[in-house]
């Protein structure tokens, strides 16, 4: 079995694949637009949501995300969630937060902590609660 999280947006998931792909190093995979369905009478998609992102994949590391646009009523608040990044290094981990941090709501700074050589934890300037941390251990004291 496979855990996947599945994240949706308010209308910008295009601009958070952009930018998940340059912070992150992401690999989008599929990407297809509310356009690209094919019609449904029992769903009509509003000309306004058209261009909205309908079902994406991006692979971070060895891990996957999906996440689409709110086109059918989800809640696009990440309340309860968050999406931890774990990386070797704590230089690595750090310039991950960092880049994750542009526009973000910061929770807990970086900083060494006594089980890691550093975390961090943030919401995105898209609502999405990430934690960033490191397996090296932290410094001696």
């Amino acid at each position: 079995m496979q855990v996947t999280p599945y994240v949706f947006f308010n209308g910008n998931c295009a601009e958070a694949l952009t930018f998940y792909e340059n912070a992150l190093g992401a690999e989008i995979g599929m990407k297809m637009l509310a356009s690209d369905m094919p019609p449904d009478p029992d769903f009509v998609v509003p000309d306004d949501k058209r261009g909205f992102i309908m079902h994406a994949q991006m692979k971070i590391g060895e891990g996957e995300v999906m996440m689409s646009d709110n086109l059918m009523g989800e809640s696009a608040d990440m309340e309860g969630a968050s999406i931890m990044l774990n990386l070797a290094t704590a230089s690595e981990a750090k310039a991950i937060f960092d880049k994750l941090a542009d526009g973000a709501e910061i929770s807990m700074a970086w900083a060494p902590t006594f089980w890691s050589a550093g975390f961090g934890t943030l919401r995105d300037k898209f609502g999405v609660r990430w934690m960033v941390g490191t397996d090296e251990p932290p410094a001696e004291s």
